[in-house]
């Protein structure tokens, strides 16, 4: 007979499980690329097992957690299957099982704990999809904008003054140093030796995130009259995209979150300050005044 703590620990495995299960058949089932969608469909079928094996002890029908359940979907099917899964795998204080608790009463736990770990991993690194695929490309026209733009966003503050002059100067030189981007990540792919497709398709992902970050920076030189504070609220612009990105990166391709946010951080920032400096000696050297 179990007591009250452990049955809580194997209901609370369950509901995991059987939300788990749902999260991958809905996947599964919205996947055109019929690789992925076996591997989901395998990984599906292993959570049901594991809820089953988890109800022979409890006797309990459990449901599954639809918040939980639309939670991950969505965030799969928006960020990429790859970031979503991992995402959810890394847990949720709320949802973590004790399986050390759990081993010492039912000796199902570590072969399920295992098999989690083990398994699963191994499946989902089997995925194939394409935002992880050009995510290179990706990094480059978001570190080249951030680094390129921010330094010169900061030397045309104190040159410039005006904010509206500022934002029109930085959108020409984003846009023509997004295309430059993208040609060059194009003629580095083609000479890597990929398919056509494949060194098109990187010189896009890598414009698109130029693009992008040049946009979020020059938002706050259109919306604010005073330089220096558009100036501040660009540099918490950067700030956030390199954390999201970080973070983004660090769940789907398993890697260190604050050492690379601190060196895209201190990049960035550094690049900015010197960039400050250099347009208050041009002003005050050249004696210019716009």
């Amino acid at each position: 007979m179990l007591d009250a703590k452990i049955k809580g620990e194997l209901l609370l495995a369950q509901k995991n499980e059987i939300t788990e299960h749902l999260i991958y058949k809905r996947l599964s089932a919205s996947m055109k690329d019929k690789h992925n969608s076996s591997v989901l469909l395998k990984i599906s079928d292993d959570e049901l097992k594991h809820y089953n094996i988890w109800k022979k002890h409890t006797a309990t029908e459990v449901a599954p957690d639809m918040f939980r359940f639309w939670k991950y979907y969505l965030i799969s099917r928006a960020f990429g299957i790859t970031f979503g899964i991992k995402l959810m795998e890394n847990g949720e204080k709320g949802a973590q099982v004790n399986y050390g608790l759990i081993a010492k009463h039912v000796s199902d736990a570590k072969s399920i704990k295992a098999d989690e770990e083990r398994h699963e991993k191994l499946l989902i690194d089997m995925l194939d999809e394409e935002k992880l695929k050009y995510v290179g490309s990706v990094v480059l026209g978001l570190n080249d904008a951030l680094v390129e733009l921010t330094g010169a966003l900061a030397g045309f503050t104190l040159s410039l003054k005006d904010s509206k002059l500022i934002a029109m100067v930085g959108l020409i030189t984003g846009i023509a140093a997004a295309m430059s981007m993208a040609a060059s990540e194009y003629l580095s792919k083609k000479s890597d030796a990929p398919g056509e497709k494949d060194a098109f398709k990187a010189s896009v992902y890598t414009g698109i995130a130029y693009i992008f970050t040049v946009m979020l920076l020059i938002i706050p030189f259109l919306l604010v009259s005073n330089s220096l504070l558009a100036l501040a609220w660009t540099m918490t612009h950067v700030i956030l995209i390199i954390l999201a990105f970080t973070f983004y990166t660090s769940v789907a391709k398993d890697l260190p979150f604050g050492r690379r946010f601190a060196e895209m951080a201190l990049i960035s920032l550094g690049v900015a300050t010197i960039s400050f400096g250099i347009g208050f000696l041009v002003k005050t050297v050249m004696g210019v005044d716009v």
